[in-house]
């Protein structure tokens, strides 16, 4: 093993924009390792970043590669070799290899006698190729979009200006990005703009309290979660860490300190998402609550070293101050005029599909259909009068995009129509509805809360899907700019959350009527592929349900839990070799019923009887399952002791109809042809 010193490595840069940079921020530490294993010097280390550095520290790097081989494979003996004389391809080999004639030789490689040669290569100074290696790192990198200087010749997330590469006490020297690597750092711009040289990495860590920087990023997150809990103790008021955010912060900081910040009392009229939203998304602030409710005040995390944070927190109140007067002037014109949907007509939902208004039409259509399939529900939810209440949610559903206040904050739509819809003194399960109309929005959303939301939640996201692939926007590949696939779990979770029987496959084929003429089985099949993610079982039993053709989601549901349950069992795959077997001899649906008068063996009776009681006892898919799969005995003693393929046709044909009706009775709930194991 050769000797190894300690590698101190630092990539400075300018501000690393954070969203991008921690999307692929998982993968730049596997990308170091991975460069380095292509040059034959893995070893342990530490990843750090700041927003103007990205670090590597290995405790024991190797000071060289070591020695190996090279392999050279050339042409097979009857190739190379014509009756003991070498061919031209044997010499070009030897050539190749910077070898004579007299040392060629065969060796067999995958079962072929080949010419090989073996050379012994020296490894490498690591001083020689940290610079290369640290440039295709860097180049390796994907943060989406990148930014070129150097007259156009660089390019990169930001601009590259320095690099720090110390292997023990000594500098490796190279050159790229027109930046020479040295022994200096940058120092955090509130203590200098000086560089700040550094010998070794003792040394290094060592500087970073000296100039300013918290070098380890979990040490900086600890940090601010640390007075977080300082202020709120202090103040009796509770920080809203949230975690995105957090990160976010940590990335932008290289010294953060959280300051407690306030702003007027007046703003708190406006609605919290909109305070909540300009915190965090225009100011990267925490917001601040007391007693459970927002308070007029704000965390910043500050990067500057000042000692007056005071003056800080003032200048930052300022800026919250002027977007919350915008938010105020917006809230108050917006109830200043009529909220309703006829401005909808204005704005193009889609060329294809008409208007934002001509889609909250057809999405009332949905809904009403809904509507008859669990009237009773709605009813005991919203009165009498649902009807009515269901018209005004869906039309009155998107009149929000029409205002000032969803102009500048998109991301509340439907949340302030559900604000606006309230100060007009709208019924409050029409409130309700359309603030969760967009429910659930993700992996870990909440539902809608009532039968009466998750219908009009249920009508929209069934438009959209219907509508869009009408229009032939179908995703593909991980192109998904209208998030159907997000409408389509939606439409599967609120099934399941408010336990609807609804054929979704007979809905959709007969509301699609309405629409321009496009494969519905395609977006049915859409909408069902979506269960692959939902169930943590074996995905064969996922499509063997999804072979039988159940249009109905629950029960799809219900069918794939109980199967894979079974399947999941330790004896399953031994003993579902049986009905693979019985699976496999029906190459088609086309044979008649059961004629018991043709019964010769006993084993047809014994079969038959217990396929009847199986069918009888009936039950749930689970209990279905287990009685058929319950079969196995009479199965096994069936091909056991009776040919199918009897000389008599019409024997024949009835042993495969009793063997037939036990696939078809399967394939009701699964088809086990589909499970692999």
């Amino acid at each position: 093993m050769s000797e190894t010193k300690e590698l101190i490595v630092e990539i400075g840069v300018e501000e690393l924009p954070a969203i991008p940079f921690l999307k692929e921020c998982g993968n730049v530490a596997a990308k170091w390792r991975e460069t380095l294993a292509q040059n034959g010097l893995d070893s342990e280390c530490e990843f750090y970043y700041t927003p103007r550095r990205i670090a590597f520290y290995h405790p024991k790097f190797a000071v060289r590669q070591e020695d190996g081989y090279s392999e050279f494979i050339g042409a097979p003996r009857q190739v190379a070799q014509k009756d003991g004389a070498w061919t031209p391809a044997a010499l070009s080999f030897a050539k190749k290899c910077g070898i004579a004639e007299s040392e060629l030789k065969f060796e067999t490689v995958g079962g072929k006698e080949v010419l090989y040669y073996k050379k012994p290569v020296a490894g490498k100074p690591s001083a020689e190729l940290l610079g290369d290696m640290i440039e295709k790192f860097l180049l390796g990198l994907n943060f989406g979009k990148s930014m070129r200087w150097g007259e156009g010749k660089f390019e990169f997330i930001r601009p590259v200006r320095s690099f720090l590469c110390l292997l023990g006490d000594e500098v490796v020297k190279f050159n790229k990005f027109d930046v020479e690597s040295g022994d200096s750092i940058f120092m955090h711009r509130s203590v200098s703009y000086d560089k700040f040289t550094v010998k070794n990495a003792k040394d290094y860590f060592a500087a970073m309290p000296k100039i300013g920087v918290i070098l380890d990023q979990n040490a900086r997150r600890e940090k601010i979660l640390s007075e977080f809990k300082q202020i709120e103790a202090k103040n009796g008021v509770t920080v809203e860490a949230d975690e995105a955010l957090l990160d976010e912060v940590v990335a932008i900081t290289e010294y953060p300190t959280a300051l407690l910040g306030g702003f007027e009392r007046e703003f708190l009229e406006v609605p919290s998402e909109v305070i909540i939203t300009s915190m965090k998304e225009n100011q990267r602030y925490f917001p601040v609550f007391e007693g459970g409710k927002l308070a007029n005040r704000f965390v910043v995390v500050s990067n500057a070293i000042s000692p007056e944070p005071a003056l800080i927190v003032k200048g930052n109140e300022k800026v919250l101050r002027a977007r919350l007067s915008d938010a105020m002037f917006f809230w108050r014109s917006d109830l200043a005029h009529e909220f309703g949907p006829e401005k909808l007509k204005n704005i193009t939902y889609l060329k294809e599909l008409g208007s934002t208004y001509d889609k909250s039409v057809r999405e009332l259509g949905v809904a009403k259909r809904l509507a008859k399939i669990c009237a009773d529900r709605l009813k005991a939810c919203a009165g009498e009068g649902y009807e009515a209440l269901l018209e005004r949610a869906v039309m009155l559903s998107k009149a929000d995009l029409t205002t000032q206040m969803v102009y500048e904050f998109t991301e509340l739509q439907g949340v302030m129509g559900g604000y606006y819809a309230a100060a007009k003194g709208e019924n409050e399960n029409v409130v309700t509805a359309i603030k969760e109309q967009y429910l659930p929005s993700g992996e870990a959303s909440a539902l809608p809360s009532t039968i009466f939301s998750s219908v009009v939640a249920l009508a929209i996201k069934l438009e959209t899907l219907i509508g869009l692939f009408s229009a032939g926007k179908i995703p593909s590949g991980n192109k998904d700019p209208y998030a159907l696939r997000r409408a389509a779990n939606g439409v599967i979770k609120i099934i399941q959350n408010e336990n609807l029987n609804l054929d979704i496959a007979a809905f959709l084929r007969e509301t699609a009527e309405g629409y321009a003429k496009f494969d519905v089985e395609a977006l049915i099949g859409f909408i069902f592929d979506r269960l692959y993610t939902f169930f943590d079982v074996n995905p064969s039993v996922v499509k063997a349900c999804l072979a039988s053709k159940k249009g109905d989601v629950l029960a799809q549901c219900e069918a794939i839990d109980a199967l894979g349950a079974i399947c999941a069992a330790d004896d399953f795959r031994q003993n579902f070799s049986t009905f693979k077997r019985l699976a496999n001899i029906i190459k088609d649906e086309n044979f008649g019923s059961v004629d018991e008068a043709k019964f010769e063996n006993e084993s047809e009776k014994k079969l038959n009887d217990a396929f009847k009681a199986a069918v009888k006892a009936g039950g749930s898919y689970s209990e279905r399952l287990k009685n058929l799969f319950g079969l196995k005995v009479a199965i096994d003693e069936f091909f056991d002791n009776v040919m199918i393929n009897a000389e008599d046709e019409l024997v024949r044909k009835n042993r495969l109809a009793l063997v037939g009706q036990i696939y078809t009775e399967f394939l009701k709930i699964a088809d086990i042809k589909e499970i692999s194991l």
